[in-house]
This record gives structure tokens, C-alpha cells and sequence, in this order.
């Protein structure tokens, strides 16, 4: 029976934004209906162009809270983000009610949300009729077989009750993750991850660069550094604000390309790079791991979700991890390893069957 839905998403990492784009075609090759999606950001960084390319419904675009990031663009500011989000409590006050009025215009019969507190603190405090389902790779954190790196306990803490925060009312949680958990837990159900249609049409060849996916462009110092240390190697860069990038530094771009972040194309020069150096971002990391390419993963600081990433898909084999981008630890790890995972393609190849009857379960 076909339903109405509307889709939530967390506007600040790509990641959540390509999940999002894999559950609208989902939902609309199964006859149902996605009336709005509703894209929360902070306002800080670039929605890329091919979000709202490939929805075909009305995206709402609503202040939500997030972190603030250092001067440099590099870490996170816990104290800032803070002080940052308390100032703008009106604002949000403003988006809830954007989201009601939403909600009572379309009558969904289900809310899907990609980790965005905005849906959480709508359900905690106005308690509509529709459906809540939350998808996403922190869903994982509620389930006791998941491993967190030692130590860090009030990290820990307070990553589980953001993430728990997102799902206030949800009927249920699916967890995105590296690799099958099997253990039966009410609280969350374990998934594979919800790639994109398109990365299942490419064929993954050697190719004689390495690819930098770059969340926050302060990074760019320590690709550049390492670039005139070894200028032979080719490098090409994905970020926000190329020209600025271009226009600011000196280097040969002739062997260091720096692109804006373009969806179609950065698939197809990973498909072909010799490996991927990022942060520890989910989807890239998932992405690579299906094209069989090495990963170096460099958490951005104070970013305790993408240090708990890097060392679990460590853990799956996709790649190393390290505090910097010392790109000779990819260069040297690429040279040995073996990127053949029929397990990873087998798990991801279900993904599409197993999310959709989750869905319509409920």
C-alpha cells in the first residue's frame, strides 16, 4: 500500500545526504509518495549543487543545531558550539514550528530522519501521529556489541545522548554499519549501508593519483605540505571553496587538482585513484571499501563520532587511520593491500531489501 513520507536530514555531512538521496529513490521506485524533505544546517557550510538536483519534491532548508568549528576550520569547538547554539534557541524555536505546519499540511504517514536533532526535539515536544524511523550509521552506539575505543567516557556519553536526542519518539532505529552484527537488540536494528545507485554502475581500475575528500578545507595546509614534499605524486583534492583555495596558495596545479565537491565526479576519480585519504566520515569510507580502495582516515579533532569511525572500519579492513595528513602512511599502506572484499559487496548488496522491509514494517 503506497504511504506518504517525509524525509529529515542532517545538512552538515555529506554523508547523511547521499543516505537521504538512496531512501527518496527507494521510496519512489516502491509507488510511495515523498512530500517534503526538510535539510537542517547550520548555515556554515555549502549544500552541494546535486542535493537538490536529484530531489524532486520541495526541500525545506532549516537553521539547526550544530558545531562550530575552529578559526582554522580544522577542530571542533566544544565551548563555542555550546555558547553558539544557546543564542540561537529562537531560531530553532522558529524551525519547529516550520515543521509542524509541515507536518499538517502533508499528514505524512512516516518520518524518516538521517540524524538531524531537529526531528528529535519536534517528536519530544509536540508528539505528532506519523511514524518516526531514524537511519544512520550512530545508531549503531545503542547497540551492546558495538565496541567503543577505550577510554574517552565522557565522549561516550555524550555522543550516545546527541544521537538518542535524534531519535526522541522513533519506532525504530537502523543502524548503518561496516559489517554484520548479529546479536538481537529492541533498540536498534543493524543494516547494511544505503550507498548510491550510481556507485553500483562503476569499475573500479588503478589508476595513477590518490583522492583527498576534505570536510573542512583548513585541512588543506597539510595536503599542500606534504604535496611539495613529494611533488611527483599526483593528488586530487574535494572540497568547499576551491577558488579561494586556488586563488590563496601557491602550488603546481599541474599535480595537486583542487575541485569543488561534485558527487558524479568524485565517484569516478575514486573508482580510478589509487586510494582515498579523509576524514572518517561513514559513506566515503563505505564507498572506497566498495571500490576495494585503501583509506587513510584522519578524524577532524574533537570529532569523537569519526575517531569511533576510523577505528571501526580499521577494524573491517578498510584502511588506517592517523592524526594528520601525512599522506606517505597511504602511499606505503596502498602498495600492500588487497582490496578483494566479497564480503563487503555481498553485505552492501543487500542493503536495499533489507532497509525497505524495516520500513514498511512498521
Amino acid at each position: 500500500m503506497s504511504k506518504k513520507y517525509i524525509l529529515s536530514v542532517q545538512g552538515e555531512g555529506r554523508g547523511h545526504m547521499t543516505q537521504t538521496l538512496s531512501m527518496y529513490d527507494l521510496l519512489i521506485e516502491e509507488g510511495h509518495t515523498v512530500c517534503a524533505v526538510i535539510l537542517g544546517s547550520s548555515g556554515n557550510r555549502d549544500v552541494p549543487k546535486f542535493f537538490f538536483d536529484k530531489i524532486n519534491c520541495p526541500v525545506i532548508q532549516l537553521q539547526s543545531p550544530n558545531f562550530v568549528c575552529d578559526k582554522n576550520n580544522k577542530s571542533i569547538n566544544i565551548t563555542k558550539s555550546i555558547i553558539h547554539n544557546v543564542k540561537r534557541l529562537k531560531t530553532f524555536r522558529k524551525s519547529l514550528r516550520t515543521i509542524d505546519a509541515l507536518m499538517k499540511e502533508h499528514q505524512p504517514d512516516v518520518v524518516i530522519n538521517f540524524f538531524d536533532l531537529l526531528i528529535g526535539l519536534y517528536y519530544r515536544y509536540y508528539k505528532p501521529q506519523a511514524k518516526l524511523i531514524c537511519v544512520a550509521h550512530q545508531y549503531i552506539y545503542f547497540h551492546p556489541d558495538f565496541e567503543f575505543p577505550d577510554g574517552h567516557w565522557l565522549d561516550k556519553f555524550a555522543i550516545k545522548f546527541f544521537t538518542r536526542m535524534t531519535s526522541k519518539g522513533s519506532s525504530k532505529n537502523l543502524g548503518l554499519s561496516f559489517y554484520k552484527i548479529h546479536t538481537n537488540n529492541e533498540e536498534v536494528v543493524i543494516v547494511p549501508p544505503l550507498l548510491r545507485k550510481e556507485i553500483f554502475e562503476l569499475q573500479a581500475k588503478p589508476g595513477d593519483f590518490y583522492l583527498v575528500y576534505l570536510v573542512n578545507s583548513g585541512y588543506f595546509e597539510e595536503v599542500l605540505s606534504w604535496h611539495k614534499k613529494n611533488p611527483e605524486i599526483i593528488l586530487h583534492c574535494f572540497t568547499d571553496h576551491p577558488d579561494k583555495i586556488n586563488s590563496t596558495y601557491e602550488f603546481d596545479q599541474t599535480k595537486l587538482f583542487v575541485h569543488a565537491i561534485n558527487d558524479t565526479l568524485f565517484l569516478e576519480m575514486m573508482s580510478k585513484s589509487k586510494g582515498l585519504a579523509s576524514s572518517a566520515g561513514f559513506e566515503s569510507v563505505c564507498e572506497a571499501m566498495y571500490l576495494g580502495k585503501p583509506v587513510l582516515m584522519v578524524p577532524i579533532h574533537g570529532h569523537y563520532e569519526q575517531f569511533c569511525n576510523s577505528r571501526d572500519a580499521f577494524k573491517a579492513g578498510a584502511g588506517i587511520f592517523s592524526d594528520s595528513f601525512d599522506l606517505s602512511k597511504l602511499t606505503n599502506f596502498s602498495t600492500t593491500f588487497d582490496g578483494s572484499n566479497p564480503w563487503f559487496k555481498n553485505w552492501v548488496g543487500n542493503a536495499k531489501h533489507r532497509i525497505y522491509n524495516e520500513i514498511i514494517s512498521v
